[in-house]
């Protein structure tokens, strides 16, 4: 479809955290690939676009999913009775070390690109591993889906097993630049994002050569903070001198800042890492169902908002088990009222359209201006088929956003669109 065009139906968006815009009927203007606005009738100044009359179907944003592994997807749902760092030895690193097989890494990259390109997700932020030739595949398979992602190499010389962990941090330095060097202006939709895995994998002089080539890239960073406690009490160890998990990560200038930054998890963070985040505007990639399945704990969601972090959902395949962030949504509000119930009363539980705003705007602000159906935002959107769904009384628009989360198993995309380019429509 070309990149002007009209979209008729029932539409939902995200202005800020507690503010839902539901509009039945109304007219969504894509132009150039950017919204043009939503409006009760359909514009004079548009009439030339085609329209689409999606009926009662009901026009949500694309959904962004800040934090997912692709080459654990083969391996959701595997030892799911493990914390973390056991979970790591016995699953994650065994299955990331087949990825030097570029056999094996096509079957199962184009199983994860499959997926994701049919779910509601159209942004991710992905992490490969740290072989060159299967980060280049996923990178290919990606920007032939239409989706908008950004993909790290992996980054690992230290305590990890052989035939993953990297020879040296001067052999980790020189794949990265070789990577970069081998993609630059190969993409339109799919960019490089510097993957340091976390601190208890990378040493000191492999963070300070990642920050070198931060500078001279002026790439964005992804990584993990703070998910279990005994990760956090192994980073105290590894890093005497730093004062918190994150600190570690900002005496190398790689916490936000200049930077841009967004750190998985964010578990167990303290009030000084929570205040130094707030300070230099690191997002948070809060990945509920990950941190049930590997007993991470419930991360304080309100006390981020309330202190103005930016925050959005990640999925965290395969620590968890889905790669929808409608899923993430429902597990986000679940979370949240165990914590309120059973850690602090205090942390009123996230409402539907905070949920909601978290999987749309909040994380899509890590990609510009995104996630949203404001005039001047990248145009990504879903029409969803919720008849499944129906009952036997009359439903809001918010009342059916609502089930689609809950319930999404029971709802069908029909159509999908990043940039306003069409990912797929039935």
């Amino acid at each position: 479809m070309h990149r002007n065009f009209v979209l008729k139906g029932t539409v939902c968006y995200s202005q800020s955290p507690h503010a839902l815009v539901t509009l039945p009927d109304a007219y969504l203007v894509c132009e150039e690939g950017v919204c043009a606005g939503v409006f009760a009738g359909w514009p004079e100044a548009y009439r030339a676009f085609p329209l689409t009359d999606c009926g009662t179907k009901l026009i949500v944003p694309g959904l962004i999913d800040l934090h997912v592994h692709a080459p654990q997807y083969a391996f959701r749902g595997l030892g799911m009775d493990l914390e973390l760092l056991e979970w790591l030895a016995a699953h994650t690193f065994p299955e990331e070390s087949k990825y030097r097989d570029l056999g094996y890494a096509r079957e199962a990259y184009t199983a994860f690109v499959d997926a994701l390109t049919r779910g509601p997700n159209t942004r991710a932020c992905v992490f490969a591993t740290c072989h060159l030739p299967a980060t280049r595949l996923l990178m290919d398979l990606l920007e032939a889906s239409g989706l908008v992602t950004l993909v790290g190499k992996v980054n690992m010389d230290r305590n990890a097993p052989d035939g993953l962990r990297e020879a040296s941090a001067e052999n980790s330095l020189r794949d990265t630049r070789a990577w970069l060097e081998g993609i630059e202006k190969r993409y339109e939709r799919t960019a490089p994002i510097l993957t340091p895995r976390f601190i208890p994998s990378c040493t000191d002089e492999l963070m300070r050569g990642i920050a070198a080539i931060q500078n001279e890239w002026g790439l964005p960073v992804q990584s993990h903070l703070s998910e279990n406690p005994g990760e956090i009490a192994w980073v105290r160890e590894l890093c005497p001198n730093a004062a918190f998990y994150g600190d570690a990560y900002d005496q190398f200038g790689l916490f936000g800042g200049d930077v841009p930054t967004v750190m998985a998890h964010c578990v167990g963070s303290d009030e000084r890492e929570i205040e130094r985040m707030s300070e230099k505007g690191v997002f948070v990639a809060h990945c509920p169902q990950s941190n049930a399945n590997l007993s991470s704990g419930i991360a304080p969601v309100r006390r981020f908002l309330s202190r103005g972090l930016r925050v959005g959902l990640g999925s965290d395949v395969a620590g968890g088990c889905h790669t929808s962030i409608f899923r993430a949504m429902a597990d986000a509000i679940q979370m949240s009222k165990l914590r309120w119930r059973l850690v602090d009363a205090d942390d009123k539980a996230l409402s539907l359209a905070e949920a909601f705003y978290l999987g749309t705007k909040g994380g899509g602000a890590f990609f510009g201006k995104v996630g949203s159906f404001e005039t001047g935002y990248e145009f990504d959107a879903l029409v969803i088929d919720d008849s499944a769904l129906a009952a036997p009384f009359t439903l809001t628009p918010e009342e059916r956003l609502a089930r689609v989360v809950y319930s999404e198993g029971e709802s069908r995309i029909v159509a999908k669109y990043a940039r306003g380019r069409t990912v797929f429509a039935a």
